[in-house]
């Protein structure tokens, strides 16, 4: 496997990772409703990503696996939403808030280079396929980076000065 092939991987492999994260956290901040709802909507274009390198992998030899299932029923939803609830916005979750967006920040963060690193490799190689996959996807993953560091900027003053 080429340099292409193993950071097509790397980077299938971060984008299902950040839609899980995103997915995970927006559950544990289900009460603060923009956090929920933006990181519900931005996890779809990590799926997305995540996708559509599966369908590119295949030009290079790769067999990725499709976008994992998240179960949005069940027991274990339900008690991730009562956890959820119960915690509320008590002082004691802003750290764990800030946590989460550093996170989260820093799994966007190590995507975008990924896709920069196969920005340079697609124009080296005049590989139009892979080029149109990363004009389409990069501005997302950079969206996702300014969103986490945005709501860094705004929560750190309040939540870091009064915990």
């Amino acid at each position: 496997m080429n340099g292409i092939g193993i950071t097509l991987r790397t980077l299938h492999d971060g984008e299902r990772d950040l839609e899980h994260d995103l997915l995970a956290a927006a559950e544990r901040h289900r009460t603060e409703h923009e956090f929920h709802h933006v990181a519900t909507d931005v996890a779809r274009w990590s799926r997305e990503h995540a996708t559509r390198l599966a369908a590119l992998g295949r030009e290079y030899g790769l067999d990725l696996p499709g976008p994992r299932e998240h179960p949005t029923s069940g027991a274990l939803a339900a008690l991730r939403e009562k956890a959820s609830q119960a915690l509320g916005r008590r002082p004691e979750t802003g750290p764990v808030v800030l946590h989460d967006l550093r996170e989260l920040h820093l799994a966007a963060v190590r995507n975008s280079l990924h896709w920069e690193m196969l920005a340079q490799a697609a124009q080296a190689t005049r590989d139009r396929n892979l080029l149109e996959l990363v004009s389409a996807c990069h501005p997302q993953t950079l969206r996702q980076m300014r969103w986490t560091n945005t709501m860094i900027k705004v929560l750190s003053p309040q939540l870091l000065v009064g915990a």
